[in-house]
């Protein structure tokens, strides 16, 4: 699968080229309206899911991300991204919840890797709604970039 950011019409010529080039044919593009999100969102979204498992204790990094993926991803994706909608509500919509949570680890749903900034913005601002007022301390970004020049 290949993906490409389109961010000028000569960038939307250079994906028809490369297209046409491939000549394998019939293929299927499918077109986002955003960027991808980015590898800083994805470092604090990770982070963050430490931050929540170690300060509950009773839960690892990978039950709070499948958590945090079907509560607060799944929703955001189905609501803006059809074809995920399609397939989720094909293959997972009819599972119990802790069935759900149990494929989404297993299988690492894509969810978040789906992403756009955007969505990734609104993704991260639910988890924190969600975990700060429960008593749950999260890694401010500017945290981040000190931690990033001291390794």
């Amino acid at each position: 699968m290949t993906t490409r950011v389109i961010r000028t019409p000569e960038d939307a010529d250079k994906l028809a080229a490369m297209i046409k080039a491939r000549g394998q044919f019939p293929c299927t593009v499918t077109v986002t309206k955003g960027e991808p999100r980015r590898s800083r969102q994805n470092r604090l979204c990770q982070r963050w899911f430490t931050d929540i498992a170690v300060q509950l204790g009773d839960q690892t990094h990978e039950d709070v991300r499948a958590y945090c993926k079907m509560v607060f991803g799944v929703p955001i994706l189905r609501a803006e991204n059809e074809a995920f909608r399609l397939s989720y509500d094909r293959v997972m919509k009819h599972l119990p919840y802790e069935d759900k949570l149990e494929a989404v680890k297993a299988f690492d749903l894509p969810v978040t890797r789906l992403m756009t900034v955007k969505q990734m913005t609104a993704f991260m601002d639910e988890v924190s709604q969600h975990w700060t007022p429960q008593g749950v301390r999260l890694t401010h970004p500017d945290d981040l970039k000190y931690q990033e020049e001291f390794q």
